[in-house]
């Protein structure tokens, strides 16, 4: 039975994606800051853990309670909305430290272990923004860009050991709590200059019809885990497979 480790599992992607690989048989090591097993269901192969993806003791604790793993999902990551010019450099840090430093310091932590067994894969999940432009996201993007680098280059670094890296883009989804959870971060981001602008792009989001759904995102994520080939992106949800398509 294979084990994987999903970061940011208290809701969203990351709790659809644990639940997903449940359903498959899999045993799911679920990290959430502060862990609630009640957001799961009940099951034998599941443990919850704690872990913040920007403490490097908390990586460390989390990854040797862990054991040994063969799959880690860095789904875990803030949102932020708002005109650039009015963004702090101390909130742009903070962003880059979840969506960036994160994914990066959970990765370095279990690569040890994959090169030595020779096996295992890494499962990032970055945005469709970075598949197409879009405003009022730059440091998000910046951050989730970043990733997207990272990742194409670890792929070809890591695969002498047969170690897999691959990439998740999911799409719009209005069903997560991505806006909820960074509003303390957005407030007065939106200033006067940027007011009229701002009105027409949420306008234009409540017109939008095809989005993304957290299952979406858990179903790519599965793809991508048990994908063997040299496929780098899964773009997940109908929207996202659009700009993919798109972008091709």
């Amino acid at each position: 039975m294979k084990t994987v480790l999903i970061t940011g599992c208290s809701s969203g992607y990351g709790l659809a994606t644990a639940r997903h690989f449940l359903d498959r048989g899999w045993q799911v090591i679920a990290t959430m800051r502060t862990p609630r097993e009640d957001v799961l269901p009940t099951s034998k192969h599941l443990r919850v853990l704690a872990l913040d993806i920007t403490e490097p003791m908390s990586i460390a604790a989390a990854v040797a309670a862990a054991g040994p793993i063969d799959v880690l999902v860095n789904n875990a990551g803030i949102g932020l909305l708002g005109a650039f010019e009015a963004t702090p450099m101390e909130t742009t840090r903070d962003v880059f430290e979840t969506n960036t430093f994160g994914p990066m310091a959970m990765t370095q932590a279990v690569v040890p272990s994959f090169r030595q067994r020779r096996s295992g894969v890494i499962v990032n999940v970055t945005s469709s923004a970075t598949l197409a432009p879009f405003p009022l996201v730059a440091v998000y993007t910046a951050s989730k860009t970043a990733v997207e680098g990272f990742s194409a280059s670890l792929a070809l670094e890591l695969q002498q050991f047969n170690v897999r890296v691959k990439l998740v883009e999911p799409g719009y989804c209005p069903d997560t709590r991505f806006a909820e959870n960074g509003a303390p971060r957005m407030q007065g981001l939106v200033t006067e200059p940027y007011a009229d602008y701002v009105q027409g792009i949420f306008a234009e989001f409540s017109k939008v019809s095809v989005t993304t759904r957290p299952f979406d995102v858990a179903e790519a994520v599965w793809r991508a885990a048990n994908d063997t080939s040299d496929q780098l992106h899964f773009a997940a949800g109908p929207d996202a497979v659009a700009l993919a398509n798109a972008k091709q």
